[in-house]
């Protein structure tokens, strides 16, 4: 079934964005849960964990990037 097809149908196929914290890389800046505190928290060393399974809800995904673009060693991956 093609996706204009599945709209028809009242199907939508939803995109989840993922994120991933290279745990080697990270070392503690915590400008990622200092910028997107709905989607990453410290751990108990301060480095970034990423929240709700690395899934990002829906709505997030705008502060969930700035985070991840203001990591100094690039530690986080966006996934799409």
């Amino acid at each position: 079934m093609n996706s204009d097809a599945g709209v028809r149908l009242g199907i939508r196929s939803a995109v989840v964005m993922r994120l991933r914290i290279d745990a080697e890389m990270c070392t503690g800046h915590g400008r990622c849960y200092a910028l997107a505190p709905e989607v990453f928290e410290p751990d108990e060393d301060g480095h970034g964990v990423v929240l709700h399974g690395g899934e990002v809800p829906a709505g997030l995904e705008e502060i969930a990037r700035r985070a991840a673009n203001n990591c100094p060693e690039r530690a986080i991956t966006v996934e799409e």
